[in-house]
């Protein structure tokens, strides 16, 4: 009975040992090198602009009317501004989203 019980205890500190040096070896978002940083650049701009795309359409589809038509074909200005200040706001949400 000692005898299992004490290797049920070196069992327990030898896995937690060995997850404390799995978790010290966990990569990061920080770029080694200039084509890691161009890399991360790239992957960042296209999520963001797709998000601020995605953002602006579901803003239009939760408004009356059809902005996208009040802007090009009637030449609403009023409206065009409300767009860019949506689309503003939304990649400002993303900005502080990618940098934490």
């Amino acid at each position: 009975m000692k005898k299992s019980f004490l290797t049920l205890i070196l069992t327990l500190f030898a896995a937690t040992s060995l997850f404390a040096a799995e978790s010290a070896a966990v990569e990061t978002w920080h770029p080694q090198t200039l084509g890691h940083a161009l890399l991360y650049m790239v992957l960042f701009a296209a999520i963001g602009i797709a998000v601020a795309i995605i953002g602006y359409k579901v803003f239009d589809k939760f408004t009356p009317g059809d902005l996208h038509k009040e802007i090009v074909e009637k030449q609403n200005v009023a409206a065009a501004i409300i767009a860019g200040a949506i689309v503003l706001g939304i990649c400002i949400i993303v900005a502080a989203a990618m940098i934490g």
